[in-house]
């Protein structure tokens, strides 16, 4: 697999986050999906659940109905989805009876280099019916024995960067070093803000695989030009207690972007 090749997989088969400076807010890879007429491409904005990590899932659900989402990025977090198997049919039932579609689990972690560790994650993932795992934390030495459940379970398993202070993947380009030759749904996702502070323009990230300084206009450019399929999630980390005036601030800069470059939400 060639450079070229590897660039275009790394988006299309990982997922995708950034953070709003202005916000604080990460936007991680909703059924409310943006499209310009005459443009195959859409942008599609979710949630991540981990910014409601203090809130229970029921309040969350009625976060999500406040915010107008209904496309979830869930993680075992408070009760948002347990790994246990009849706990997560319950929570799977209520987001469903909620009209709240799952479409990837994270950030899930990945400490064993076995094969019945690895294995619970992405059965957990198939009972979900979602489609990509976002990981935190595997090395280097685990992805073989990962990609072997990529291809088995047909699941695509996109990595998270966490900046400069993870020891591993400090920008997405890292992880594209590491995934280059691997099948191609094996990928990335993208959290932009950690991009920024490991010194890697976003924008170029988004190529390569708000308000204040974060070029969200031209990321969301960047997306529409590489033909993105995924989901832009809001992942909001600070005023845990509180998160909601800068998720609902994040959300209306986001849509105001997109409305300013002709998009308009789909039904």
């Amino acid at each position: 697999m060639n450079y070229e090749t590897s660039r275009r997989n790394f988006l299309r088969n990982g997922a995708m986050a950034a953070t709003a400076i202005s916000c604080a807010g990460a936007i991680s890879a909703a059924a409310q999906s943006y499209a310009m007429e005459g443009q195959a491409t859409s942008i599609k904005l979710g949630l991540a659940s981990y910014t409601f990590r203090n809130f229970t899932r029921a309040q969350m659900i009625r976060y999500m109905k406040q915010l107008n989402l209904t496309a979830l990025n869930a993680k075992d977090v408070k009760d948002h989805l347990p790994m246990d198997p009849p706990q997560e049919a319950t929570a799977l039932a209520d987001y469903a009876a909620a009209g709240i579609q799952l479409h990837a689990l994270g950030a899930l972690y990945f400490p064993k280099d076995e094969d019945d560790d690895v294995r619970s994650k992405f059965e957990y993932c198939k009972r979900a019916g979602v489609q990509v795992i976002v990981a935190g934390d595997p090395t280097p030495e685990t992805l073989p024995r990962i990609e072997k459940f990529v291809k088995e379970y047909d699941i695509r398993f996109a990595i998270h960067n966490h900046g400069p202070e993870d020891k591993i993947w400090h920008s997405p380009l890292d992880v594209l070093k590491a995934v280059g030759t691997m099948d191609p749904r094996m990928g990335c996702c993208i959290d932009v803000g950690h991009c920024m502070r490991a010194g890697v323009d976003p924008v170029d990230a988004v190529h390569a695989v708000g308000e204040g300084l974060m070029p969200v206009r031209s990321i969301f450019e960047a997306l529409v030009a590489t033909k993105y399929k995924g989901f832009v999630d809001l992942e909001y980390e600070i005023n845990a207690d509180d998160p909601m005036p800068g998720v609902i601030y994040s959300f209306a800069y986001m849509r105001g972007v997109l409305a300013g470059m002709g998009y308009q939400k789909q039904a």
